[in-house]
């Protein structure tokens, strides 16, 4: 297997899109990708592209096809395939596209991702993301995901010692890294005052604790290690790609508040790797809710479980912490279309691996982790990259 290096990444600005259409975003992020590789589009030889569910967003499937044709690659003929996992489906489109360039069945990739959630209502938007879960057993009685996410709130917090003030000082945090980051949905810092008296959504979660409707995509372009400085100074290693599954249902699961496919998929990138936690420098995680950030910073090894909640409120994966965490303002405040965040959080991790994060930059940072939810935690993916 060969070595890989993302050469180049480019995202759009999030947030409700109005005037962009599904095309005009993947378009636009992928210029910005080429442009960052100082590449052209005849060199590419395949695309993945995650996106979890323009049929019910923009009635428009065959996503593959139309990315490629609108990307103007189609005459071409190169290979384009749409990746589907819900919220993760921009991590395995990143995973689809390093193995491809590692096996050696293609040289230079790019991996992308791209949701328009803003052209339906906001019930609808609801519904289709309910599909993420077990629609018989779940959705069908009415279980939304803020509704799930909250079951595994309310189940942590009566086996563990976290506060709901601690629990909103996930909010406050990434809202804090989101007010540094130029392509975040939201760029306002907040008090935790700000999240208790924010509208209930689902007990214990209220409105600040849940990611918003997002507009956005990204793209990044991958190339062999051993071609990599023909396109870049500044390429970025994958030292390692991992995923795991779970059941979908949340009844199903050995413990509801701890996402075993989590365990299993960081285990795996770490021997992959051959590193340990005091090797990481920074991790983007799946925070879609603010219970879902402290489920996986122990989840993933970073501190004991049931510990996160003191450990975010003592400032541990703030800026300058022990373990910066969602230095991009996470779903939370960056925002969520959904079959982007997983390529944006690597966009975010080379962005700070290169030095370029401006005034949210890790200082001396040579290692970054990746972490992308599907669903309730039924898929995750979860990578690796370090600083050549």
């Amino acid at each position: 297997m060969r070595d890989v290096a993302v050469i180049g990444v480019g995202c759009t600005t999030f947030g409700e899109k109005w005037s962009e259409s599904f095309r005009d975003l993947f378009i636009e992020a992928g210029a910005l990708a080429l442009e960052d590789a100082h590449l052209s589009g005849e060199k590419i030889d395949a695309m993945y592209v995650g996106n979890m569910s323009a049929g019910r967003f923009i009635e428009q499937e065959h996503n593959g096809a139309l990315i490629a044709d609108y990307a103007g690659m189609a005459t071409r003929h190169i290979p384009s395939t749409r990746v589907e996992a819900a919220c993760a489906s921009g991590g395995l489109a990143f995973r689809q596209a390093v193995i491809a360039v590692a096996s050696g069945m293609e040289d230079i990739v790019v991996a992308a991702g791209v949701e328009k959630m803003t052209d339906v209502e906001p019930g609808a938007t609801t519904d289709a993301l309910a599909g993420a879960a077990d629609r018989e057993w779940e959705g069908f009685v009415g279980a939304t995901f803020p509704g799930l996410y909250a079951m595994i709130a309310r189940d942590y917090m009566h086996k563990y010692s976290m506060t709901r003030e601690q629990l909103a000082q996930v909010a406050v945090k990434n809202h804090y890294n989101g007010a540094r980051n130029p392509i975040a949905q939201y760029q306002q810092e907040i008090t935790i005052d700000t999240v208790l008296r924010s509208t209930m959504v689902a007990d214990p979660l209220r409105l600040f604790d849940c990611s918003p409707i997002t507009d956005g995509a990204a793209a990044v372009i991958l190339a062999p290690m051993s071609r990599a400085r023909e396109f870049t100074d500044t390429p970025i290693k994958v030292l390692a790609t991992a995923q795991a599954s779970d059941s979908i249902a949340l009844h199903d699961r050995r413990d509801i508040s701890t996402l075993d496919a989590t365990v299993a998929a960081s285990q795996r990138a770490f021997k992959m790797a051959k590193l340990t936690h005091k090797d990481i420098n920074m991790v983007e995680v799946h925070d879609c809710f603010s219970i879902a950030e402290i489920c996986a910073i122990e989840d993933l090894g970073f501190c004991k479980k049931g510990t996160a909640g003191k450990f975010t409120a003592d400032g541990e994966t703030a800026l300058g912490g022990r373990i910066p965490v969602n230095t991009s303002g996470g779903l939370k405040a960056c925002g969520h279309p959904v079959g982007a965040t997983g390529i944006k959080q690597v966009c975010e991790i080379v962005q700070q691996l290169r030095g370029t994060a401006g005034k949210r930059q890790i200082d001396g940072a040579k290692i970054g982790m990746t972490h992308n939810v599907g669903g309730t935690g039924a898929t995750v993916a979860v990578h690796i990259l370090g600083r050549v």
